[in-house]
């Protein structure tokens, strides 16, 4: 089985031990792409390049979307999609944006999607509850 990983970039350390589990249990993991490249061609964090004081807001939005592309891909290679949804921002666990745009191309490929967590308090519940995710509460034997 192939399970691709999405959640938010605060996340990082979580959703390294969730591949080390995954791992242990004889899954194959597809994490989001954590590197891009700046505006000077240099390799750095995607947290780096998002927190940067770019002027050009233009190319920020072009390497967004190459991370989102590349997250696209991910999610046609996996078998399955995991969004790891912790709390975060006072938001017990949390799906940011681009989970939930991750969710809704897992859900048209056919793809099981899988919460680590329950579903979050949050204004777009209903759009993640109409793609039947399965709620593991953290047992990744469930997927």
């Amino acid at each position: 089985m192939k399970v691709t990983i999405c959640g938010d970039f605060n996340f990082y350390d979580q959703i390294q031990e969730v591949k080390r589990r995954l791992e242990n249990l004889n899954i194959d993991v597809m994490l989001p792409p954590w590197e891009a490249m700046d505006e000077n061609g240099t390799m750095i964090t995607a947290t780096e390049y998002f927190n940067s004081k770019m002027s050009d807001i233009g190319k920020k939005n072009l390497m967004r979307g190459g991370v989102i592309k590349k997250r696209f891909d991910g999610i046609i290679w996996g078998d399955a999609l995991l969004i790891l949804n912790y709390d975060k921002n006072g938001v017990a666990n949390y799906v940011g944006g681009n989970s939930l745009v991750e969710m809704a191309v897992a859900y048209y490929l056919n793809k099981p999607i899988y919460l680590f967590n329950s579903v979050p308090e949050i204004s777009y519940k209903e759009e993640i509850l109409g793609m039947f995710p399965i709620i593991i509460n953290g047992d990744l034997t469930k997927i």
